[in-house]
């Protein structure tokens, strides 16, 4: 044997011949139906958008979209029904995605929040025509700069952005993983799946390019530094527990797991763990929206084209709470004398900043931004519970915020000047008298945001409140409750300001929408109305989709 081989042999060693062949991955393509749907559905969008005439895109997208969702689903309505939300809940997709209780019902209420954005997003009725064709809220031709010439002949010849939808599944895909992603890895893909989309839909407003376009950037760059948060908060918990698997961490957390030589050296390093679940709380708690990460919200709301915010701010939250939900206690239990004084004070500055500065608003758009950053401060103390209580509470609050949300952002599409939309809320004033209607339903809208009885807003805020109070958190409530009552201020004001003020000579016109835009407006009463009336079916479901699987 040369010198040399005897070198080599100093750090390697003869591999053993490959008797045991690699196991092929093991995914249950049926549990995963709903995310597979989406994002088939997604993927022929963009063959429609590659191969199908302009002038047929529109009708073919439309029905793509809402075929997909419907049909993911009826999926998810098929895996309740099998038992995969109560006694087969389990993890599928070799550990990476759970199929439990919690999943399940986020995973649901996205789809139908994602369905209704499609109708407002493929409503075309609202401005005039232009050069003789109908018109939407996105641009003409995304890529062409602001007030060029190139966009001048994108709107002479009519375009319409069409790819908005397959961006719209593509987005709502994400969102279904996001909150039943099982390890850490998956959370952060699916993060970046619907993040991308929602970042290019926000830049593609039809009026305002320029101010669409800051929008889209800042929430771009502040989304790139959250990720980046949660990024390294992941790297640290990986070097903490040596797995990214939520089972995995919390066994570590919990001083089950099997300890090796080196879990041994790491595990015992608490800075590790704190540090970790600090940064990856703050990527969740930057998507809700919670102070001190919310500095984004009225600025992307007021910016982006309207079906874009109404979607945006109803999603977006179902998706990162159960991210959240799941993280806190699946993986991190054992540390929540730890993470609950954090999210108490996070809580209380969410509830007060968001019902103080909404106070001050002056634009309707950014005044249900900062009520929509109030809500997670409510949402949050049903979170703080610590309790399957706690978890029902918020499941059924997220769902009844999320149509009062879409519904409303629905109604601001409609009451529009010359300008397009008139989103000052001086331009309101006495739109009750011009159009009793739209300013009713708005008005229904708003006493839900305030929790008045007989609306989803009531039930959602008792159920998590109580939840709370049940848990240990009643200083939580009694600031909730001085929230609610601040909150209460201005949307009662808007309320004055549309009936009990004189209207204006030269006040916007509410424009006739399609029965697209009509059904997301009714779906949001209907839905609105029936949960504060009769929440006790609705509250009995989300309390059997209580339970986490581990």
């Amino acid at each position: 044997m040369s010198s040399t081989g005897a070198v080599h042999s100093l750090w390697t060693t003869a591999a053993p011949l490959a008797a045991d062949k690699i196991t092929a991955p093991k995914i249950e393509y049926a549990q995963l139906a709903p995310v597979l749907i989406v994002f088939g559905a997604a993927v022929l969008g963009i063959l429609v958008e590659a191969f199908l005439p302009r002038r047929a895109r529109y009708t073919a997208q439309v029905g793509l979209a809402v075929l997909g969702m419907a049909a993911a689903f009826a999926a998810i309505v098929a895996l309740a029904a099998g038992g995969y939300a109560t006694t087969k809940a389990h993890i599928a997709a070799m550990g990476a995605v759970a199929v439990d209780g919690p999943a399940l019902f986020l995973q649901g209420t996205i789809l139908l929040v994602g369905l209704v954005g499609v109708f407002t997003f493929a409503e075309r009725r609202l401005d005039p025509k232009a050069h003789g064709r109908h018109v939407d809220s996105f641009a003409a031709q995304g890529s062409a700069v602001p007030g060029s010439e190139q966009e001048k002949d994108a709107v002479r010849a009519g375009f319409t952005t069409t790819e908005v939808f397959p961006l719209l599944l593509f987005a709502v895909g994400g969102m279904l993983v996001f909150p039943a992603a099982n390890d850490l890895l998956t959370l952060f893909v699916a993060l970046e799946v619907f993040s991308l989309p929602l970042y290019l839909l926000c830049a593609l407003a039809r009026r305002r390019r320029v101010m669409s376009q800051e929008a889209a950037v800042k929430y771009f760059l502040l989304g790139a530094f959250s990720s980046a948060f949660l990024l390294f908060g992941i790297a640290l918990l990986y070097g903490y527990a040596g797995t990214v698997s939520y089972s995995g961490i919390a066994s570590v957390v919990d001083g089950t797991a099997k300890l090796t030589p080196a879990l041994a050296g790491s595990s015992g390093n608490d800075a590790l763990l704190l540090i970790g679940s600090a940064l990856v709380g703050m990527g969740l708690l930057f998507k809700v929206g919670a102070v001190p990460f919310h500095m984004w919200t009225p600025d992307v709301y007021e910016g982006a084209p309207t079906p874009v915010t109404g979607f945006m701010a109803a999603a977006t939250k179902v998706a990162a709470f159960g991210a959240l939900l799941r993280l806190l206690y699946v993986v991190l239990p054992e540390l929540r004398w730890d993470w609950r004084p954090v999210l108490w004070g996070v809580a209380i500055l969410t509830m007060l900043v968001g019902a103080i500065v909404a106070v001050t608003q002056t634009d309707v758009k950014r005044l249900l931004a900062y009520s929509s950053i109030a809500h997670a401060g409510f949402i949050l103390a049903g979170v703080i519970s610590t309790s399957k209580e706690g978890v029902s509470s918020v499941l059924f609050y997220l769902a009844a915020y999320s149509f009062v949300t879409l519904g409303a952002f629905a109604v601001v599409t409609l009451v529009r000047d010359a300008g397009g939309e008139a989103t000052h809320l001086s331009r309101w004033a006495g739109l009750g008298r011009r159009s009793p209607l739209v300013a009713a339903v708005f008005a229904v809208f708003l006493l839900a945001f305030a929790g008045i009885p007989l609306t989803s807003g009531f039930a959602g805020k008792f159920a998590v409140f109580k939840a709370a109070a049940e848990g240990g958190a009643m200083p939580l409530v009694i600031v909730g409750v001085l929230s609610s009552a601040i909150a209460a201020f201005f949307y009662i004001r808007v309320i004055v300001l549309m009936f009990f003020s004189e209207p204006k000579a030269d006040g916007p016109s509410v424009a006739v929408p399609s029965p697209l835009t009509s059904t997301a407006i009714a779906i949001g009463v209907a839905v609105t109305v029936v949960l504060g009336v009769a929440p006790q079916y609705f509250l009995d479901l989300a309390n059997q989709a209580g339970t986490f699987i581990r």
